[in-house]
Order: C-alpha cells, then structure tokens, then sequence
C-alpha cells in the first residue's frame, strides 16, 4: 500500500524564487536543521537540477537515515520531482507544483511513499509516518515561502 499527502504554501514570492529556493540544497539543509539532515553526496550545494542527484543523511525518530534522490521531473518554474534511488522506504516520490496568484505563488507538495517491512511497516505509516513527514514537508514549506 501507498500512503500519500499534498501541502500547499501560499508565499508573496515570486513563482520563479519560490522554485528555486525548492530546490536549494542549501535551503533544504537550513529548514531541516532539527534532523541534522545534510547533503553528503551528489548535488551538495546551490540548486539541483534534471536528472541530478543528492544523498541526504539525517536523524529521524533518533535512527541514523541515508536516503539518495534523483530530481526525474523539472519544468521551470511549473514543477519538479524528485524520487528515491535508495534509502528508508521502499518507494518515496515527492512532486513540487507551482502557480502564480494574485499575491505571489502557491507551492503544492504532493508526496507518495511506501514503508518497508510488509505489514509492519503498513501499521508504521498509518500511525506515525504519514503526519511526521506531513509536519516536515509543512515546516519545510513555510520555511521556504519565508513564513514561520
């Protein structure tokens, strides 16, 4: 089973800078700095782009985690996806949708994953998984639209 959430993000910024700061591996880094997450390989600093790829360490739920990602998807400054290679799950897709509004942009974060560990891992992600990733990707997007 595929557990899956979306997120939107209104900014005042413009489409264009709200793209790019989604795609900041060193904005990334900032807004995660409760998980100590940093990029260790690949793209490890200034904007990733089309078929490039970085991999995160991190600290979640105290457990040490390496995940590699591929950016498969960019249309600037419409959307981007980036999908795991290898790491914790054993599916994670995250696609980044943007739109300019009267105001600003919106930023919607549609995300799609599936836990290891069969069953188990099933109970995991309708219990704890899906609202602590929500949490994040939302922290994440106020951080990025530069609202707290």
């Amino acid at each position: 089973m595929t557990a899956s959430f979306a997120c939107r993000t209104e900014s005042s910024l413009p489409v264009e800078q709200l793209f790019d700061r989604a795609r900041s591996i060193d904005l990334h880094v900032d807004s995660q700095q409760a998980s100590g997450e940093r990029a260790v390989a690949g793209v490890t600093g200034g904007l990733i782009g089309h078929g490039q790829e970085v991999t995160w360490r991190a600290r979640h739920f105290g457990v040490p985690l390496t995940m590699t990602s591929r950016i498969t998807h960019l249309d600037y400054p419409r959307s981007f996806t980036d999908e795991q290679l290898s790491g914790p799950f054993k599916a994670f897709r995250h696609v980044h949708d943007f739109a300019p509004t009267a105001t600003g942009s919106v930023m919607t974060d549609r995300v799609e994953f599936t836990a290891p560990l069969g069953a188990l891992g099933t109970a995991v992600e309708r219990l704890v998984l899906a609202r602590y990733l929500e949490r994040l990707i939302i922290r994440r997007g106020r951080f990025l639209a530069g609202r707290p």
